[in-house]
């Protein structure tokens, strides 16, 4: 399924300021010396790379959970949502170093119940503890058969800044850009129980274009009153 036209620019505007910043800086210490500049060309071109934000397209299927972000698993397993009632759920991590896209994307189809966001510590993100004592934002989704999905944004070493535009009440389809952690980070997901994986810890995964999971077929009314 292609999802619809890409709403936002190729450079993340989470990274205009800082990007237009660095060039400046660079364009100013090279009038005045160009060997001192190089350093801060070499920023420049990080922060380039750092937020770029390439369209993605989603690939066909029902029930596909979609990765919400670039970077490696770093968690498949069993667990409790603490985001929606502490309901159990399958979680899966992934972490996201400092040359991955940060750009953030809905995991699946569905309208906002809740976001809620977390103060908390910076350890690195690709330790399990960082998701429940990193400073984190938890957004909880009701898909249109009426499963729960819930995604976190979960701060790193070095993250200092996450940013989710979603608002409670809205509806964003699978693969729609929400959010942005500046520098290296984590996304959790928690998926309904029955769910099948569809990755293994130490895979490399893209944002919208590989799929996470799959959500378990839900029930028909005739089959649930059998």
């Amino acid at each position: 399924m292609k999802i619809p036209a890409y709403p936002h620019p190729v450079i993340a505007r989470e990274g205009w300021g800082i990007l237009i910043g660095a060039v400046l800086v660079a364009l100013l210490v090279s009038a005045w010396s160009p060997w001192v500049s190089i350093p801060f060309w070499i920023f420049a071109l990080f922060a380039l790379q750092f937020f770029r934000d390439p369209a993605r397209e989603a690939p066909d299927g029902d029930g596909l959970v979609l990765c919400p972000a670039d970077g490696r698993i770093v968690c498949v397993e069993d667990a409790v949502d603490p985001y929606a009632g502490g309901r159990p759920a399958l979680k899966i991590s992934v972490f996201m170093n400092v040359f991955n896209v940060h750009s953030n994307r809905a995991p699946v189809d569905g309208a906002v119940q809740s976001i809620e966001y977390f103060p908390g510590k910076f350890f690195n993100a690709a330790l399990d503890k960082a998701s429940l004592e990193n400073e984190r934002n938890a957004m909880v989704l009701q898909t249109p058969d009426g499963q729960t999905v819930t995604a976190v944004q979960v701060a790193g070493l070095v993250a200092k800044r996450i940013l989710c535009h979603a608002q409670a009440g809205q509806s964003l389809y699978a693969g729609q850009r929400y959010g942005f952690i500046r520098f290296g980070s984590r996304v959790d997901v928690y998926l309904p129980p029955g769910t099948r994986p569809r990755v293994a810890i130490g895979d490399k995964v893209k944002a919208t274009s590989t799929v996470l999971a799959e959500l378990p077929v839900p029930a028909r009314d005739d089959e649930s009153a059998a």
